[in-house]
């Protein structure tokens, strides 16, 4: 399923039963254009893994290579996306969001003690693990049964992914302190503030005729400092962040056969359709009406 977030650019996360929030996904980039997922941020935990291919995954202003094998820990309220970089298919990409309370209640002392520390380090904005290094194989054994589990759903399956989480927290905690940290400046975490309010603005108002001033005013800055967080974040302008998110829009609508291409310009924001089509295969390198007929 392709990542969908609300209008504060938070991951749109339906956990089954509030009792066991933990979800579970698998091949959401096959289903985004170019196999890339746009910045979003939640207030759970993420683990994702490379499987077969090279991914590029940004948390914050970092970009962090993974090689097949390799998995990532981000920790929550952090801008996250993922681009694949190298292959001829779509990573599989395995992926949990999970709260911590799935191992603990939040006023319990082992979700003050163990998880806490982890979920509220400001300098611990993810952990990587590689595949090669020696201290992260029990890690890697948990993930594989984790996933297993939650994609075959066997019987006791939450106990299981209970147990492995449980296990994959504490060994995180013991080796807390030899993790690699990276505290964020007061600049940076402004800049993250900043790019959330008008990614956020943008996510709301793409449909309608919004202006380069109006997503700086969103979070009451000036377009010359909007365009210097974007570029930090994101590597382009504010525009054609807009105009990005509406492409990954359409691109998605246009699956669904009941609306016309025309239907789908006007509802994602674009005066014109043949704008539209020049922005779309520009970006894309196909035309939308390559899309429309791969669907029939």
């Amino acid at each position: 399923m392709p990542v969908i977030v609300d209008q504060h650019m938070r991951e749109r996360i339906t956990h089954e039963a509030a009792l066991f929030p933990i979800s579970y996904f698998e091949n959401e980039l096959s289903e985004l254009p170019n196999w890339e997922g746009p910045l979003h941020w939640h207030p759970d935990f993420e683990i994702a893994r490379a499987e077969i291919a090279a991914l590029d995954y940004q948390v914050g202003q970092k970009h962090i290579l993974l090689q097949p094998g390799d998995s990532l820990l981000v920790n929550g309220n952090l801008l996250h996306g993922v681009r694949q970089i190298a292959g001829d298919m779509p990573d599989p990409l395995p992926a949990i969001v999970f709260s911590g309370t799935l191992i603990a209640p939040e006023t319990s002392t082992i979700y003050q003690k163990y998880i806490a520390p982890i979920g509220d380090c400001g300098s611990l904005p993810f952990i990587v693990f590689r595949r090669q290094d020696d201290w992260c194989g029990e890690i890697h054994c948990l993930l594989d049964e984790i996933f297993t589990c939650l994609k075959q759903r066997t019987g006791c399956y939450e106990m299981v992914v209970q147990r492995g989480l449980n296990r994959l927290l504490e060994c995180l905690f013991r080796r807390f302190d030899a993790l690699p940290k990276s505290q964020a400046t007061r600049i940076q975490l402004r800049t993250q503030v900043r790019v959330q309010k008008m990614l956020s603005y943008i996510y709301t108002h793409y449909a309608e005729p919004i202006t380069f001033t109006d997503i700086a005013e969103a979070a009451s800055i000036s377009r010359s400092e909007a365009a210097r967080c974007f570029h930090e974040y994101m590597d382009c302008s504010p525009v054609n962040a807009l105009i990005r998110y509406r492409l990954q829009t359409a691109h998605r609508l246009l699956h669904d056969a009941s609306l016309t291409v025309q239907e789908i310009s006007a509802a994602c924001g674009f005066r014109s359709a043949n704008y539209f089509g020049r922005q779309f295969r520009q970006i894309y390198g196909y035309t939308p009406g390559h899309v429309r007929s791969l669907e029939r």
